[in-house]
């Protein structure tokens, strides 16, 4: 047991853990570098090299991203009833209920556990959740659309590419391949980094709140990977990823979000603190039910 789950959680909690020593030595971190370097530069080349790395099997990708959809609405549609119903602030609270930590978190798990298989699935779930956020985070929180960001957003052409290339089958020139590889590389450890000074950063100030939206988000996103897989019997690498990505912690982008439409930015933080604390506690025994 412990020989399959070392190797992989291993490399996650080291380099989270070098962003978090990072950011408690007080070093400087320029957060909008790196953030803008992961989304412009290493996402879209991820992206490409996680498609790429199909082998031609566009309706399993379509299928992926297809449940990523399923898995965001289903959450979006609990979390809005239970938030309503206990009489939280819907709008505060709404997204980090139903984003979680598909990229930075669940690339690398999906990736060490399952190979490139399985970081090209889990990409559809991230091309999922990053559209998604730019879409319906500023409806949500603002009043107001974001096509334009969306427009402007590389991993979206990223994706169409790659996709165009694994229909038609085109494969990529070798230096296209080996420059899109070395670029790709760069993305998980930055992630990692970047999640990892985030939660140095963060503090936990509202306990109950925070607590709260941890625990619906991880517990409404697990819930919803099992009957995902169940009701579909899906198997193999594509349940894995399903199970992994849907029982990830809030996402470290609700945050700016929140705090750029000043809704709960506190309460979010500590969520985001919260929820990946637990989530590297649980994440042993997640991993081995997903394998």
């Amino acid at each position: 047991m412990y020989e399959q789950l070392i190797p992989i959680i291993t490399p996650v909690a080291v380099c989270a853990l070098l962003g978090y020593g990072w950011a408690r030595a007080g070093w400087t971190f320029d957060r909008e570098f790196v953030t803008r370097m992961i989304m412009n530069i290493g996402a879209p080349a991820l992206v490409l090299d996680g498609i790429g790395g199909l082998d031609a099997q566009t309706p399993q990708f379509l299928l992926a991203v297809g449940l990523a959809c399923t898995v965001l609405l289903t959450c979006a549609g609990v979390g809005y009833l239970v938030l309503r119903v206990s009489g939280q602030p819907v709008r505060s609270y709404l997204l980090p209920v139903t984003f979680g930590n598909v990229g930075n978190l669940g690339l690398p798990l999906c990736y060490f556990a399952f190979g490139p298989e399985g970081l090209g699935l889990a990409v559809g779930f991230y091309l999922a959740g990053s559209m998604a956020h730019f879409i319906f985070g500023p409806l949500v929180l603002g009043r107001e659309a974001a096509w334009q960001t969306l427009l402007k957003t590389p991993i979206i052409y990223a994706a169409i590419a790659g996709l165009a290339m694994l229909s038609f089958r085109v494969p990529a020139p070798p230096w296209l391949q080996n420059t899109v590889e070395l670029v790709a590389g760069m993305a998980i450890p930055l992630m990692l980094l970047a999640l990892g000074h985030a939660l140095g950063t963060f503090g936990v100030r509202r306990l109950r709140a925070s607590a709260m939206v941890a625990a619906l988000r991880m517990i409404v996103g697990f819930s919803v990977g099992v009957a995902l897989v169940e009701l579909l019997q899906l198997d193999g690498i594509l349940r894995g990823v399903v199970l992994i990505e849907a029982a990830m912690p809030v996402a470290v982008f609700n945050f700016l979000l929140a705090a750029r439409y000043h809704r709960d930015p506190d309460a979010v933080a500590g969520a985001i603190v919260v929820s990946t604390v637990v989530s590297f506690l649980t994440m042993p025994a997640l991993v081995l039910y997903a394998l």
